[in-house]
Protein backbone atom coordinates (compact mmCIF):
# COMPACT_ATOMS: atom_id res chain seq x y z
CA UNK A 1 0.00 0.00 0.00
CA UNK A 2 1.25 3.49 -0.99
CA UNK A 3 1.20 5.75 2.09
CA UNK A 4 2.82 8.92 0.18
CA UNK A 5 1.16 11.89 -0.11
CA UNK A 6 -0.56 13.31 -3.62
CA UNK A 7 1.40 16.73 -5.61
CA UNK A 8 -1.18 18.83 -4.41
CA UNK A 9 -0.57 17.68 -1.11
CA UNK A 10 2.82 18.69 -1.37
CA UNK A 11 2.03 22.00 -2.36
CA UNK A 12 0.17 22.76 -0.14
CA UNK A 13 2.95 21.62 2.64
CA UNK A 14 4.67 24.30 0.55
CA UNK A 15 2.43 27.05 1.74
CA UNK A 16 2.04 25.97 5.19
CA UNK A 17 5.82 25.70 5.77
CA UNK A 18 7.18 28.81 4.16
CA UNK A 19 3.78 30.94 6.36
CA UNK A 20 5.01 29.08 9.63
CA UNK A 21 8.77 29.89 9.32
CA UNK A 22 7.78 33.73 8.64
CA UNK A 23 6.06 33.63 11.21
CA UNK A 24 6.28 31.09 14.30
CA UNK A 25 9.89 32.46 15.29
CA UNK A 26 8.14 36.36 16.21
CA UNK A 27 5.10 34.28 17.78
CA UNK A 28 7.85 32.25 20.03
CA UNK A 29 9.89 35.61 21.28
CA UNK A 30 6.69 37.15 22.48
CA UNK A 31 6.13 33.44 24.28
CA UNK A 32 9.22 33.23 25.43
CA UNK A 33 9.81 32.06 29.22
CA UNK A 34 5.86 31.85 29.40
CA UNK A 35 4.50 28.63 30.33
CA UNK A 36 2.71 26.70 26.98
CA UNK A 37 -0.99 25.43 27.97
CA UNK A 38 -1.58 21.76 27.40
CA UNK A 39 -5.00 20.64 26.81
CA UNK A 40 -6.15 17.44 27.47
CA UNK A 41 -7.46 16.77 23.60
CA UNK A 42 -3.80 16.91 22.98
CA UNK A 43 -1.79 14.31 24.98
CA UNK A 44 0.75 14.19 22.62
CA UNK A 45 2.25 17.47 23.37
CA UNK A 46 5.42 17.87 25.19
CA UNK A 47 5.36 19.20 28.12
CA UNK A 48 7.38 21.91 29.37
CA UNK A 49 7.34 22.00 33.48
CA UNK A 50 4.53 24.90 33.81
CA UNK A 51 3.18 24.96 37.10
CA UNK A 52 0.39 27.53 35.53
CA UNK A 53 -1.31 28.29 32.31
CA UNK A 54 0.19 31.11 30.60
CA UNK A 55 -1.03 34.23 30.27
CA UNK A 56 -3.71 34.48 27.86
CA UNK A 57 -2.86 37.66 25.85
CA UNK A 58 0.09 36.34 24.03
CA UNK A 59 -1.18 33.03 22.93
CA UNK A 60 -4.89 34.97 22.25
CA UNK A 61 -2.33 36.83 20.04
CA UNK A 62 -1.48 33.60 18.26
CA UNK A 63 -4.12 32.57 17.35
CA UNK A 64 -5.63 35.37 16.01
CA UNK A 65 -2.95 35.26 13.72
CA UNK A 66 -3.65 32.18 12.51
CA UNK A 67 -7.33 33.03 12.32
CA UNK A 68 -6.33 36.27 10.02
CA UNK A 69 -4.65 33.85 7.63
CA UNK A 70 -7.23 30.83 7.04
CA UNK A 71 -5.17 28.68 8.99
CA UNK A 72 -7.85 27.80 11.96
CA UNK A 73 -10.70 25.53 10.82
CA UNK A 74 -9.18 23.40 8.03
CA UNK A 75 -11.71 20.99 5.93
CA UNK A 76 -14.54 22.64 7.65
CA UNK A 77 -17.61 21.18 5.93
CA UNK A 78 -18.54 23.57 3.44
CA UNK A 79 -22.30 22.91 3.07
CA UNK A 80 -23.68 25.20 5.17
CA UNK A 81 -20.86 27.68 3.75
CA UNK A 82 -17.63 29.09 4.72
CA UNK A 83 -16.46 30.98 7.69
CA UNK A 84 -13.12 32.72 6.82
CA UNK A 85 -10.91 29.47 7.14
CA UNK A 86 -8.82 27.55 3.89
CA UNK A 87 -10.44 24.62 2.24
CA UNK A 88 -8.74 21.45 2.64
CA UNK A 89 -8.24 17.81 2.29
CA UNK A 90 -7.72 15.00 4.90
CA UNK A 91 -4.69 14.56 4.12
CA UNK A 92 -3.58 18.12 4.12
CA UNK A 93 -5.20 18.41 7.39
CA UNK A 94 -2.20 16.31 8.54
CA UNK A 95 0.10 17.94 6.35
CA UNK A 96 -0.60 21.57 8.26
CA UNK A 97 -0.26 19.34 11.89
CA UNK A 98 3.35 17.71 10.86
CA UNK A 99 4.33 21.10 9.71
CA UNK A 100 2.87 23.01 12.63
CA UNK A 101 5.09 20.53 14.91
CA UNK A 102 7.86 20.62 12.96
CA UNK A 103 8.17 24.54 12.95
CA UNK A 104 8.25 24.14 16.84
CA UNK A 105 4.99 26.29 16.57
CA UNK A 106 3.31 27.37 19.66
CA UNK A 107 0.83 25.17 22.08
CA UNK A 108 -2.93 26.22 20.49
CA UNK A 109 -5.06 27.25 23.04
CA UNK A 110 -8.12 26.84 20.41
CA UNK A 111 -8.31 23.07 19.62
CA UNK A 112 -10.90 22.45 21.47
CA UNK A 113 -13.25 25.01 19.53
CA UNK A 114 -11.68 24.37 16.30
CA UNK A 115 -11.04 20.06 16.24
CA UNK A 116 -14.36 19.53 18.81
CA UNK A 117 -17.24 22.08 19.13
CA UNK A 118 -16.91 23.19 15.03
CA UNK A 119 -17.18 19.62 13.83
CA UNK A 120 -20.29 19.09 16.29
CA UNK A 121 -22.15 22.30 14.99
CA UNK A 122 -21.54 21.61 11.60
CA UNK A 123 -23.28 18.16 12.09
CA UNK A 124 -26.09 18.51 14.66
CA UNK A 125 -26.21 22.57 14.48
CA UNK A 126 -28.83 24.91 12.91
CA UNK A 127 -27.42 27.93 10.69
CA UNK A 128 -27.69 30.05 13.43
CA UNK A 129 -25.62 28.94 15.56
CA UNK A 130 -23.04 28.06 12.82
CA UNK A 131 -23.68 31.87 11.62
CA UNK A 132 -22.86 32.68 15.38
CA UNK A 133 -19.96 30.33 16.86
CA UNK A 134 -18.03 29.30 13.75
CA UNK A 135 -16.32 32.79 12.32
CA UNK A 136 -15.12 33.09 15.92
CA UNK A 137 -13.44 30.40 16.12
CA UNK A 138 -11.95 30.89 12.60
CA UNK A 139 -11.00 34.17 13.67
CA UNK A 140 -9.06 32.58 16.81
CA UNK A 141 -11.28 35.12 18.89
CA UNK A 142 -13.17 32.88 21.09
CA UNK A 143 -12.09 30.35 23.53
CA UNK A 144 -13.87 26.73 24.39
CA UNK A 145 -14.16 23.64 26.97
CA UNK A 146 -15.45 21.05 27.15
CA UNK A 147 -17.79 19.99 29.84
CA UNK A 148 -18.53 16.34 30.04
CA UNK A 149 -16.96 14.79 33.08
CA UNK A 150 -18.03 14.77 36.81
CA UNK A 151 -16.76 13.47 39.71
CA UNK A 152 -18.85 10.42 39.26
CA UNK A 153 -19.43 10.63 35.75
CA UNK A 154 -16.18 10.55 33.85
CA UNK A 155 -15.60 7.24 31.86
CA UNK A 156 -19.43 6.64 32.16
CA UNK A 157 -20.65 9.53 30.58
CA UNK A 158 -23.87 8.64 30.73
CA UNK A 159 -24.13 8.92 34.82
CA UNK A 160 -24.01 12.99 34.43
CA UNK A 161 -25.58 14.87 37.19
CA UNK A 162 -25.37 18.43 35.91
CA UNK A 163 -28.99 19.73 35.53
CA UNK A 164 -29.80 22.20 33.25
CA UNK A 165 -33.69 23.47 34.01
CA UNK A 166 -35.42 25.44 31.73
CA UNK A 167 -37.13 29.07 33.01
CA UNK A 168 -40.71 29.12 31.56
CA UNK A 169 -40.83 32.45 31.11
CA UNK A 170 -37.71 33.32 28.82
CA UNK A 171 -37.12 29.64 27.65
CA UNK A 172 -33.26 30.04 29.06
CA UNK A 173 -31.62 26.99 30.95
CA UNK A 174 -30.48 27.77 34.01
CA UNK A 175 -27.43 25.11 34.75
CA UNK A 176 -26.24 24.05 38.10
CA UNK A 177 -23.48 21.24 38.75
CA UNK A 178 -20.14 20.51 38.71
CA UNK A 179 -17.74 19.31 35.79
CA UNK A 180 -14.14 18.11 36.29
CA UNK A 181 -11.00 17.82 34.44
CA UNK A 182 -11.93 20.96 32.39
CA UNK A 183 -8.97 21.61 29.89
CA UNK A 184 -8.44 25.64 29.40
CA UNK A 185 -11.65 26.48 31.32
CA UNK A 186 -9.55 28.90 33.10
CA UNK A 187 -8.89 30.63 29.39
CA UNK A 188 -12.15 29.61 27.99
CA UNK A 189 -14.94 32.39 26.91
CA UNK A 190 -17.62 29.13 26.35
CA UNK A 191 -18.05 26.27 27.30
CA UNK A 192 -20.02 23.57 26.00
CA UNK A 193 -22.01 21.30 28.38
CA UNK A 194 -23.64 18.13 28.56
CA UNK A 195 -26.70 18.49 31.34
CA UNK A 196 -29.94 16.31 32.08
CA UNK A 197 -32.77 18.48 31.24
CA UNK A 198 -35.45 15.73 31.64
CA UNK A 199 -36.58 15.17 35.39
CA UNK A 200 -36.59 11.60 36.41
CA UNK A 201 -34.59 10.69 33.24
CA UNK A 202 -31.55 8.06 33.84
CA UNK A 203 -28.51 7.26 31.69
CA UNK A 204 -28.51 8.26 28.51
CA UNK A 205 -32.15 9.42 28.79
CA UNK A 206 -32.93 13.50 29.45
CA UNK A 207 -29.98 14.57 28.63
CA UNK A 208 -29.12 17.94 26.19
CA UNK A 209 -25.85 19.96 24.71
CA UNK A 210 -26.15 23.49 25.54
CA UNK A 211 -23.62 26.30 25.01
CA UNK A 212 -22.93 28.32 28.31
CA UNK A 213 -20.89 31.39 28.44
CA UNK A 214 -18.01 31.42 30.75
CA UNK A 215 -18.01 34.92 32.12
CA UNK A 216 -20.90 34.78 34.55
CA UNK A 217 -19.72 36.00 37.80
CA UNK A 218 -21.19 34.19 40.77
CA UNK A 219 -22.60 31.25 38.37
CA UNK A 220 -19.71 30.05 37.39
CA UNK A 221 -16.51 29.36 39.12
CA UNK A 222 -13.21 27.77 37.80
CA UNK A 223 -10.69 25.67 40.18
CA UNK A 224 -7.45 24.75 39.23
CA UNK A 225 -6.18 20.94 40.08
CA UNK A 226 -2.87 19.78 41.02
CA UNK A 227 -1.62 16.82 39.24
CA UNK A 228 1.29 14.42 40.13
CA UNK A 229 3.22 16.80 37.69
CA UNK A 230 2.99 19.57 39.98
CA UNK A 231 1.18 21.31 36.92
CA UNK A 232 -2.31 22.53 36.91
CA UNK A 233 -3.64 22.40 33.76
CA UNK A 234 -7.07 21.12 33.90
CA UNK A 235 -9.50 22.42 36.50
CA UNK A 236 -13.09 22.10 38.41
CA UNK A 237 -16.25 23.86 36.86
CA UNK A 238 -18.67 24.92 39.40
CA UNK A 239 -22.19 25.71 37.60
CA UNK A 240 -24.72 27.83 40.16
CA UNK A 241 -27.95 28.84 38.19
CA UNK A 242 -25.49 29.87 34.74
CA UNK A 243 -27.30 30.74 32.20
CA UNK A 244 -27.66 29.35 28.47
CA UNK A 245 -29.80 30.75 26.24
CA UNK A 246 -32.65 28.36 24.22
CA UNK A 247 -31.13 28.99 21.49
CA UNK A 248 -28.05 27.67 22.14
CA UNK A 249 -29.57 24.28 22.41
CA UNK A 250 -27.42 21.81 19.84
CA UNK A 251 -29.35 18.76 18.40
CA UNK A 252 -32.27 19.38 19.99
CA UNK A 253 -33.90 18.88 24.04
CA UNK A 254 -33.32 15.20 25.23
CA UNK A 255 -30.73 14.48 22.18
CA UNK A 256 -27.52 15.27 23.68
CA UNK A 257 -26.32 11.73 24.21
CA UNK A 258 -26.33 11.72 20.43
CA UNK A 259 -24.50 14.71 20.03
CA UNK A 260 -22.02 14.14 22.64
CA UNK A 261 -21.50 11.12 20.94
CA UNK A 262 -20.79 12.83 17.42
CA UNK A 263 -18.36 15.22 19.33
CA UNK A 264 -16.08 11.59 20.49
CA UNK A 265 -15.83 10.22 17.74
CA UNK A 266 -14.16 13.58 16.78
CA UNK A 267 -11.90 13.77 19.43
CA UNK A 268 -10.87 9.86 19.43
CA UNK A 269 -10.48 9.59 15.99
CA UNK A 270 -9.57 11.86 13.49
CA UNK A 271 -7.02 14.02 16.15
CA UNK A 272 -5.12 10.51 16.40
CA UNK A 273 -3.18 11.07 13.51
CA UNK A 274 -2.53 14.67 14.86
CA UNK A 275 -0.99 13.03 18.66
CA UNK A 276 1.24 10.79 16.46
CA UNK A 277 3.59 13.59 15.58
CA UNK A 278 3.98 15.05 19.26
CA UNK A 279 4.62 11.19 19.91
CA UNK A 280 7.46 11.16 17.41
CA UNK A 281 8.98 14.07 18.73
CA UNK A 282 9.13 12.61 22.69
CA UNK A 283 10.37 9.03 21.29
CA UNK A 284 13.10 10.98 19.53
CA UNK A 285 14.21 12.98 22.04
CA UNK A 286 14.17 9.58 24.26
CA UNK A 287 16.35 8.04 21.87
CA UNK A 288 18.57 11.14 21.60
CA UNK A 289 18.87 10.84 25.73
CA UNK A 290 19.51 6.90 25.59
CA UNK A 291 22.65 7.71 23.18
CA UNK A 292 23.66 10.57 25.13
CA UNK A 293 23.89 8.60 28.55
CA UNK A 294 25.08 4.93 26.66
CA UNK A 295 21.72 3.58 27.70
CA UNK A 296 21.66 2.48 24.69
CA UNK A 297 24.21 -0.21 24.75
CA UNK A 298 21.87 -2.58 27.08
CA UNK A 299 20.55 -4.77 24.75
CA UNK A 300 17.21 -4.79 26.41
CA UNK A 301 16.33 -1.10 26.41
CA UNK A 302 17.67 -1.21 23.01
CA UNK A 303 14.71 -3.64 22.26
CA UNK A 304 12.20 -1.47 24.07
CA UNK A 305 13.64 0.94 21.75
CA UNK A 306 13.37 -0.18 18.58
CA UNK A 307 9.57 -1.69 19.63
CA UNK A 308 7.87 1.63 20.37
CA UNK A 309 9.27 2.90 17.30
CA UNK A 310 7.60 0.20 15.51
CA UNK A 311 4.45 0.40 17.09
CA UNK A 312 4.19 3.97 16.61
CA UNK A 313 4.99 3.27 12.91
CA UNK A 314 2.14 0.94 12.39
CA UNK A 315 -0.16 3.57 14.78
CA UNK A 316 0.38 5.94 11.90
CA UNK A 317 0.03 3.60 8.74
CA UNK A 318 -2.84 2.78 10.06
CA UNK A 319 -4.45 6.13 10.58
CA UNK A 320 -3.24 6.99 7.10
CA UNK A 321 -4.77 3.91 5.73
CA UNK A 322 -8.53 4.80 7.44
CA UNK A 323 -8.51 8.70 6.33
CA UNK A 324 -11.40 9.64 4.40
CA UNK A 325 -12.97 5.90 5.10
CA UNK A 326 -16.52 5.56 7.10
CA UNK A 327 -14.74 3.51 10.21
CA UNK A 328 -16.73 1.28 12.54
CA UNK A 329 -18.39 1.82 15.81
CA UNK A 330 -14.96 0.29 17.24
CA UNK A 331 -11.97 2.23 15.33
CA UNK A 332 -12.26 5.49 17.79
CA UNK A 333 -12.10 2.94 20.43
CA UNK A 334 -9.28 0.90 18.82
CA UNK A 335 -6.92 3.67 18.47
CA UNK A 336 -7.27 5.28 22.02
CA UNK A 337 -6.47 1.83 23.65
CA UNK A 338 -3.24 1.52 21.19
CA UNK A 339 -1.85 4.86 21.38
CA UNK A 340 -2.97 5.57 25.11
CA UNK A 341 -0.95 2.03 26.08
CA UNK A 342 1.91 3.07 24.06
CA UNK A 343 2.74 6.49 25.52
CA UNK A 344 2.39 4.71 28.97
CA UNK A 345 4.93 2.64 28.14
CA UNK A 346 7.47 5.44 26.62
CA UNK A 347 6.73 7.25 29.72
CA UNK A 348 7.91 4.25 31.64
CA UNK A 349 11.11 3.81 29.12
CA UNK A 350 12.31 7.37 29.81
CA UNK A 351 12.67 7.06 33.37
CA UNK A 352 14.66 3.29 32.97
CA UNK A 353 17.07 5.05 30.35
CA UNK A 354 17.34 7.31 33.47
CA UNK A 355 18.48 5.24 35.73
CA UNK A 356 19.17 6.43 39.23
CA UNK A 357 18.95 10.16 38.16
CA UNK A 358 15.41 9.83 37.46
CA UNK A 359 15.01 9.62 41.09
CA UNK A 360 16.15 13.41 40.97
CA UNK A 361 15.13 16.73 39.64
CA UNK A 362 17.07 18.77 37.20
CA UNK A 363 17.15 21.22 39.89
CA UNK A 364 17.44 21.85 43.58
CA UNK A 365 13.85 22.44 45.00
CA UNK A 366 13.57 26.08 46.55
CA UNK A 367 10.71 27.88 48.06
CA UNK A 368 9.36 29.90 45.35
CA UNK A 369 10.10 26.60 42.98
CA UNK A 370 9.43 23.22 45.05
CA UNK A 371 8.70 20.69 42.29
CA UNK A 372 11.52 20.79 39.53
CA UNK A 373 10.79 18.05 36.94
CA UNK A 374 12.71 17.09 33.76
CA UNK A 375 11.13 16.08 30.75
CA UNK A 376 11.64 12.57 31.50
CA UNK A 377 9.69 12.82 34.67
CA UNK A 378 6.83 14.60 33.18
CA UNK A 379 6.28 12.63 30.75
CA UNK A 380 5.85 9.51 33.27
CA UNK A 381 3.88 10.89 35.44
CA UNK A 382 1.83 12.65 32.78
CA UNK A 383 1.19 9.26 30.95
CA UNK A 384 -0.16 7.44 33.85
CA UNK A 385 -3.53 9.35 33.13
CA UNK A 386 -3.68 7.94 29.51
CA UNK A 387 -5.27 4.64 29.88
CA UNK A 388 -8.09 7.00 31.99
CA UNK A 389 -8.92 9.66 30.32
CA UNK A 390 -10.75 10.06 27.03
CA UNK A 391 -12.87 6.89 28.43
CA UNK A 392 -11.07 4.69 30.01
CA UNK A 393 -9.58 1.31 28.79
CA UNK A 394 -12.21 -0.65 30.39
CA UNK A 395 -14.73 1.78 29.16
CA UNK A 396 -13.43 1.20 25.18
CA UNK A 397 -12.54 -2.26 25.08
CA UNK A 398 -17.01 -2.30 26.17
CA UNK A 399 -17.45 -0.55 23.30
CA UNK A 400 -15.74 -2.92 21.20
CA UNK A 401 -17.32 -5.88 22.71
CA UNK A 402 -20.89 -4.78 22.54
CA UNK A 403 -21.10 -2.81 19.95
CA UNK A 404 -18.46 -4.45 16.97
CA UNK A 405 -18.33 -7.70 18.32
CA UNK A 406 -22.03 -7.85 19.66
CA UNK A 407 -21.45 -9.93 22.56
CA UNK A 408 -23.93 -9.22 25.81
CA UNK A 409 -23.97 -6.05 27.23
CA UNK A 410 -22.59 -5.94 30.63
CA UNK A 411 -25.30 -5.77 33.65
CA UNK A 412 -25.22 -2.03 34.91
CA UNK A 413 -28.06 -2.51 37.56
Amino acid sequence: MDFAFGPEDERFRTRARDWLDEHVADALAQLAGQPQPQPLSQPGAAHDGASAPAPAHAHRAWERELGADGWIGLGWDRTHGTYGNRPATLTQQVVWAEEYARAGAPARLGHIGENLLAPTLLAYGDDTQRARFLPPIARGEELWCQGYSEPEAGSDLAGVRTRAVRDPGDGTYRVTGQKIWTSLAQEADWCFVLARTEDGSQRHHGLSFLLVPMDQPGRVEVRPIRQLTGDAEFNEVFFDGAVARAEHLVGGAGQGWRVAMGLLAVERGVSTLVQQIGFAQELDRIVRLALRTGAAADPVLRDRLVEQWAELKTMRWNALRTLGEASGPGAPSVAKLLWGGWHQRLGELAVRIRGAAAALGPERWTAERPYELDDAQRLFLFSRADTIYGGSDEIQRNIIAERVLNLPKESRG
